[in-house]
């Protein structure tokens, strides 16, 4: 049983970690989590005497494997809550986000597996990103950045980096949401605009820095 800060802390130190064994400075952490670096440094050393990470010093903080599953097992209960309540209770998808933050300390494994077996086993949030399986693996994402497509190919739109509610408003007010299909008619050579047709029939214009945010496949 972990407090609702510490699983927090491990699912940042998770997301800001890379594939290589590079350490997370604890001024990454601290931005993250939005507070001061002598409060990490506290917590950092909670979470190494519980096992749950390794601190170098100058090297920064890598999770254990007992931290990484808590941080997945995190990560799985949020968005299989956000799956709930954008499917079952109609939240739009710039809403589910700070809900589901709530919900995804509920500690009981029981109601997760049932609430994934009653959704039907989603294997995305509403937002395009992977849901974790029982045993914590990821499936993998064939998605590309929309910036990255050339004139005339047909995509669907899959999934969006920037999980900001100002940017999901956006999208949502142009109609751009997930499983739309697109088509890229035109990039402007000055500033790499896009104009797109929407589901064959509707032309939309978006930003090159709206299209870098937005996945697709």
């Amino acid at each position: 049983m972990y407090s609702f800060t510490e699983e927090n802390y491990l699912k940042a130190i998770y997301k800001l970690s890379d594939n290589n064994g590079s350490g997370v400075s604890t001024n990454s952490i601290a931005e993250n989590m939005q507070t001061k670096a002598a409060s990490v440094t506290d917590m950092i050393k909670k979470l190494s005497d519980k096992k749950l990470l390794k601190y170098e010093k100058y090297k920064g903080v890598n999770l254990s494997q007992k931290g990484k599953d808590v941080a997945i097992q995190t990560i799985r209960k949020h968005r299989i809550w956000e799956v709930f309540l954008h499917e079952k209770l109609k939240f739009g998808w710039e809403e589910v986000h700070e809900i589901a933050e709530q919900l995804e300390h509920i500690q009981s494994e029981l109601l997760i597996n049932k609430l994934d077996e009653f959704l039907g086993y989603p294997t995305h949030d509403p937002h395009g990103d992977p849901i974790p399986g029982e045993n914590g693996e990821f499936h993998n994402n064939a998605f590309v950045s929309l910036d990255t497509v050339e004139a005339n190919k047909k995509v669907i739109l899959s999934g969006v980096i920037n999980h900001s509610v100002p940017f999901l408003q956006h999208l949502k007010k142009i109609d751009l949401t997930l499983g739309q299909k697109l088509m890229v008619i035109e990039i402007n050579e000055y500033d790499r605009s896009l104009k797109l047709l929407l589901n064959g029939k509707i032309e939309i214009f978006i930003s090159n820095e709206v299209a870098k945010n937005i996945l697709v496949k």
